[in-house]
């Protein structure tokens, strides 16, 4: 729940006690409040749920084989994602229109970082290379035709490498500035945000769970199967003798 905790000054009044000090505390209106709750909102919907979901979905086809599988995950991910930009978007906007954008703390500058690969990875999903050349090329010099798909091949290698790198990056500076957000929060209107960084961590570790899952599951499945090719054959041997017995008792 990434919050842009600076709004504009006519919006905020401090609380002030019988001392000439005055209180470090913000007294937000209900307007102001609200644009925050929304703000926050989206961008927890955004990097913090549904670009982790997207992620994860993608993963998922690296063990699929079926063509009508891969193209149902492949455009499930493209979904979420595209969701997930558009909700990102509506915050960026509306955190502009109604907040003061001095960009002088952590959380804020973060926000800024996130906003950018945001926006960077849908034009890199646009130049995506192609896994291989045109088939007209086969009937030409086949050196050529190798050279070709050999460069496709490291290319698209090189692109997917920039594309994980650019989404992950955003789900990890989103989840961080969530904490960074709340803990801005906390100290600029003393508000108690302990139950929702409790339900967040809940969340976060469900996703990093289910993400260490996928990348050693193909490992836990063979060692599985290793595993019962060993037992099997024991089993086996013990059978013949049962039989003998019962051949032995029936004679």
């Amino acid at each position: 729940m990434t919050l842009l905790l600076f709004p504009a000054k006519q919006k905020m009044k401090k609380t002030h006690s019988a001392h000439p000090s005055s209180s470090p505390f913000v007294q937000l209106t209900p307007e102001l409040s609200f644009q925050i709750k929304v703000h926050a909102f989206l961008l927890w919907a955004s990097v913090g749920f549904l670009m982790p979901v997207g992620i994860i979905i993608i993963r998922m086809s690296h063990r699929v084989e079926c063509i009508k599988k891969l193209k149902v995950l492949f455009y499930a991910h493209l979904i979420v994602q595209i969701t997930a930009i558009l909700l990102a978007t509506a915050a960026a906007v509306l955190s502009l229109i109604n907040f003061e954008n001095s960009f002088d703390n952590t959380h804020q500058r973060i926000g800024l970082a996130v906003y950018a690969f945001i926006w960077t990875q849908p034009i890199i999903a646009f130049f995506r290379p192609h896994r291989c050349v045109c088939v007209r090329i086969v009937y030409h010099s086949r050196p050529v035709l190798v050279w070709f798909l050999l460069r496709g091949i490291k290319m698209r290698s090189a692109w997917c490498f920039l594309h994980w790198l650019l989404g992950t990056g955003v789900c990890v500076l989103g989840i961080a500035n969530v904490y960074v957000g709340l803990h801005a929060f906390h100290e600029r209107t003393s508000s108690s945000v302990r139950p929702w960084v409790v339900l967040f961590t809940a969340e976060v570790s469900l996703f990093a769970f289910v993400y260490l899952i996928q990348g050693r599951w193909d490992h836990m499945t063979k060692e599985g199967a290793i595993l019962v090719e060993q037992v099997a054959p024991a089993g086996h041997l013990t059978s013949p003798s049962n039989n003998q017995k019962e051949l032995t008792v029936a004679s």
